[in-house]
């Protein structure tokens, strides 16, 4: 329960009035959700405990392992009980890579989808994992919770599965062929993103790792589409697309708002400034980090929270250009961050707080154009004496893409970090023309 009674209360910066009442449910639901993260919390909840019996029964139709005693242990030919940090490439698995679709391709679709007024669909691939067949020999330790305690036999898989590091390869090789035997192109800018096109029908995919999001301009088509995953692999179909990767999709008249509400008052809350006071800028104005700025390091305790809570904001920025900039900045001390980098990753907290479901907008626009904004802070980086890019692109008026990044090479003039920033520049716009084009 939130205090009222606090000056900064994080119920006067969170405001649902101005949300239609299906935004509203799907806001307030995501933010009761707490995930457990063990078996132990997991089995106190009647609805996490249908979940485990759900994909137990779902492991066992599959025929994903058989129980076995585990073999004895040559001492020169090792075999490895399946947890996935253990495995040795070249012996336990060969190729790992899975293609996820890039963020941007993610918005550009969007950006399509609403221009033509088309609907977006959102499906879960149910136990992706176990679709592949292993060419290795792998054990893995019994469950917990589904045999006896004592029980010292093992699983020996038959199928990949969660956690080994070839299951992400095996499942998109499945799904990629699959696709393909619908009459699906793979396109080339993003292995991600596949096209059908078949006299007037348009339907694009995009995939990462088992969700899936489907557009395209004949709804019939689509749930034609559905059922040949059906005959293929166990789906859920989710519908309208609402939460993806930890955004939230807000549909409100024919625009689309992409937002990480939750995902910002979790980070608020693991952090403990959920009732902190708010600044309003992300970070101090011509804030320049030197040698001489802060001798004090942190203790290894705090380096840990600090790399922590910079790879969260690193992963806010998908929907906050915001603060972009200044995180890319603190990312710069990620090895060895000092007591004001803290100071200053906090204060990037405390100014999320003044509008925590701030996101982008994607717009219906009769403004058809690719524009892109592009300018380099020379010398910035003091102690590596390197440049600063920063570019953004707009697609039909609203924002697709934007980046914040310390520059490779030392520049020798200001206008030599321009050109370098535009070449930057000029290579995202290529890319995006070429999906577009495909």
């Amino acid at each position: 329960m939130y205090d009222f009674g606090v000056i900064n209360n994080i119920n006067k910066f969170v405001n649902y009035s101005n949300l239609s009442k299906d935004v509203y449910c799907l806001s307030t639901n995501l933010n009761k959700m707490v995930e457990p993260a063990t078996y132990w919390e997991a089995c106190k909840s009647k609805h996490w405990i249908d979940a485990m019996n759900t994909e137990m029964e779902a492991l066992f139709k599959n025929d994903t392992w058989d129980v076995t005693e585990l073999p004895e242990v040559d001492r020169f030919k090792a075999r490895l009980v399946a947890k996935g940090y253990n495995q040795r490439e070249g012996i336990d698995f060969d190729e790992t890579f899975s293609p996820v679709v890039k963020m941007a391709t993610v918005r550009c679709m969007i950006n399509i989808a609403v221009q033509n007024d088309w609907d977006l669909f959102q499906i879960d691939i149910n136990n992706a994992f176990l679709y592949g067949d292993l060419d290795e020999c792998v054990y893995m330790t019994l469950p917990l919770g589904y045999y006896n305690e004592n029980d010292k036999r093992v699983c020996k898989l038959k199928r990949s599965h969660y956690g080994l590091k070839q299951a992400p390869r095996k499942w998109n090789e499945n799904l990629s062929s699959a696709l393909i035997e619908n009459g699906f192109r793979q396109i080339l800018n993003d292995y991600s993103l596949f096209i059908k096109t078949d006299n007037d029908v348009f339907i694009a995919i995009l995939v990462y790792v088992d969700d899936i999001v489907v557009t395209g301009n004949n709804t019939c088509e689509i749930n034609k589409f559905k059922d040949f995953l059906k005959s293929k692999f166990q789906i859920k179909d989710l519908g309208v697309l609402k939460y993806f990767l930890g955004i939230e999709v807000i549909r409100e008249n024919k625009n689309i708002c992409l937002s990480q509400r939750k995902y910002t008052l979790d980070l608020l809350t693991e952090f403990g400034l959920l009732n902190c006071k708010p600044i309003y800028t992300p970070i101090e104005p011509n804030l320049k980090f030197n040698n001489d700025d802060d001798l004090n390091d942190l203790p290894l305790k705090n380096i840990t929270e600090y790399q922590r809570l910079i790879g969260k904001l690193m992963y806010l920025t998908l929907t906050r250009p915001d603060i972009s900039y200044s995180v890319h900045v603190l990312s710069q001390f990620m090895h060895a961050p000092k007591v004001s980098h803290l100071k200053c990753a906090l204060r990037v907290l405390r100014y999320l707080k003044s509008a925590p479901g701030k996101g982008i907008c994607i717009r219906k626009s009769d403004d058809t154009n690719l524009v892109c904004y592009v300018d380099s802070d020379w010398g910035k980086r003091i102690m590596a004496m390197k440049s600063v890019t920063g570019y953004c692109l707009f697609l039909n008026g609203s924002i697709l893409t934007w980046k914040s990044k310390k520059q490779d090479c030392v520049s020798r003039s200001s206008a030599e970090a321009e050109y370098r920033a535009l070449a930057d520049a000029s290579c995202e716009v290529i890319w995006i023309l070429k999906v577009l084009n495909d």
